[in-house]
């Protein structure tokens, strides 16, 4: 890729496990060490307005094939 290329990313979402009570949730680890030996990249999370986390945001580099 040279300079002038600018890096294409894919993006997707994944929303963070949760224990029985639907309010806390479990250590997402094991899932994001997953996906980050496919090369994503948790890059932020989308919260609700009251408070906790719903989404996490990830995102990795478009190969061109």
């Amino acid at each position: 890729m040279s300079d002038r290329d600018p890096t294409r990313w894919e993006y997707r979402t994944l929303e963070p496990p949760t224990e029985s009570t639907m309010r806390e949730a479990t250590d997402p680890a094991e899932v994001l060490n997953q996906l980050g030996a496919d090369r994503w990249e948790l890059t932020g999370t989308l919260t609700y307005d009251g408070g906790g986390t719903k989404l996490l945001v990830l995102k990795r580099p478009v190969l061109d094939e």
